[in-house]
């Protein structure tokens, strides 16, 4: 059975790059029938919140992402010392003191000398009576992974054939001077606990992956298939960090962005396949990672709003018939109301502004040059109550006085009646206006 993971860290609200790999591996699970699994990577406790936890599950839910799993990694401490002890006994896990400085003026030196920039493997000459000393002088001992220097290689789903010498890579830390697990061994423990079978995540975890086999091998365990989908940028090519902020899950959401938008854009965005609104179960039936590429993928959060559009105007009125209700449009009127304004919003939030002409008027917008004309054409407008013919009739006594046609009839009548150059069918919007404020 396919088993993927999101493993996101409960430090911050998700964002569009972390969506992408949610989606992409929830895709995977689902075409397969498999399991996706939520695993919260909250092992850093000062920073992981709960109030983060609670916005990813609600980010996850908002877009039908549902987990089969739920995992904590706070939970599994426990799990980790058991496998840390193991890797010790064997050798591949060793107690190291060098601080951030003296490791900086390694890589410094090294460079100098043109070689490959990677930790000495100082601590493994270390006898107990150094360590006893270094302690001494007041030091911390953090472990580090000892990799056989090999070159590591496999077969990535979207980059392909992946080789990376060993010995280009420095031992990484894995347990921190206070004890903390690091993501690249709970992981590691995690995916062969779990029986993760596929995982999908950023370009940027490629040389998290080498390390990671080797990690997985010396604990028993079998490698899942790896594939490493591009990262995003802006429109522009720019960085998306610098923009991440806007690009929230939870901003896009109370911005109005529908979820099947935000799903249909991220599951094609970069692939050949071509970007339309589809549900889930049509983009997991369609999902190829073949069909994406290594390069920088750009993302434009404008794309999303056709796709909203599109979706919030395709609604049938019985999902949306409570909500027009809380509007206050009474209820005889409910559905001619979404029959003539669904068909000009964006946002299903937009539907408030149109109820709010119908009840409260619209403040007119009236050109210098009309000013005279709507006075006059004000004049001919009886109060509400209006029928399907108000418009209509109104419209030609109004050109029958002022001799004005066309466009020039209509357009300064509607921005005078709505507050707006465009908007719905006047004929079919007449009969749900209760206040019309340019009659004064």
């Amino acid at each position: 059975m396919t088993t993927t993971r999101f493993a996101p860290s409960p430090t911050g609200h998700i964002h569009v790059g972390n969506l992408r790999t949610a989606l992409f591996n929830y895709l995977i699970a689902r075409k397969t029938g498999g399991q996706f699994i939520l695993r919260l990577d909250d092992t850093d406790q000062e920073r992981s919140k709960q109030e983060y936890v609670d916005g990813i599950k609600r980010d996850l839910e908002w877009l039908g992402l549902h987990w089969d799993r739920e995992e904590r990694q706070s939970l599994r401490l426990d799990r980790y010392a058991e496998v840390a002890r193991q890797l010790r006994a064997d050798g591949r896990l060793y107690e190291v003191f060098e601080t951030p400085t003296e490791l900086d003026l390694k890589r410094k030196k090294q460079l100098n000398m043109g070689k490959p920039p990677v930790y000495d493997r100082t601590g493994l000459h270390l006898s107990d009576d150094d360590k006893t000393r270094l302690r001494a002088e007041g030091r911390e001992g953090y472990w580090r992974f000892k990799l056989d220097l090999e070159r590591i290689e496999w077969v990535d789903g979207i980059l392909g054939d992946i080789s990376i010498d060993a010995a280009s890579v420095s031992d990484p830390v894995l347990i921190r001077a206070d004890g903390q697990v690091l993501y690249t061994f709970a992981s590691s423990v995690d995916d062969t606990d779990m029986g993760v079978t596929d995982i999908v995540r950023g370009s940027d975890h490629v040389t998290n992956t080498a390390t990671q086999i080797q990690i997985i091998k010396s604990i028993g365990g079998t490698p899942p298939s790896f594939a490493h989908h591009s990262l995003l940028t802006g429109a522009k090519g720019e960085e998306l960090s610098k923009r991440i902020g806007a690009l929230s899950l939870k901003d896009l959401r109370e911005a109005g962005v529908a979820p099947e938008a935000l799903l249909s854009l991220m599951a094609r965005l970069g692939s050949g396949q071509p970007v339309t609104l589809a549900g889930l179960d049509e983009l997991a039936e369609a999902f190829d990672l073949s069909q994406f590429g290594a390069s920088p993928t750009k993302f434009d959060a404008e794309d999303l709003w056709p796709l909203t559009r599109e979706r919030n105007q395709s609604l049938p009125f019985a999902t949306l018939r409570d909500r027009i209700l809380a509007l206050g449009v009474p209820e005889d009127q409910a559905e001619r109301f979404w029959q003539v304004a669904s068909q000009n919003i964006t946002t299903l939030e937009d539907l408030a502004g149109w109820w709010r002409i119908c009840s409260e008027g619209a403040d007119p917008q009236v050109e210098p040059e009309d000013a005279e004309f709507i006075a006059q054409a004000m004049t001919m407008l009886p109060p509400p109550p209006y029928t399907d013919a108000t418009w209509g009739e109104w419209t030609q006594q109004v050109k029958e006085a002022t001799g004005r046609k066309g466009k020039g009839l209509f357009m300064p009548l509607r921005k005078a009646v709505t507050g707006q150059a465009h908007g719905p069918d006047m004929s079919q919007f007449m009969p749900l206006l209760q206040v019309v404020k340019a009659r004064g």
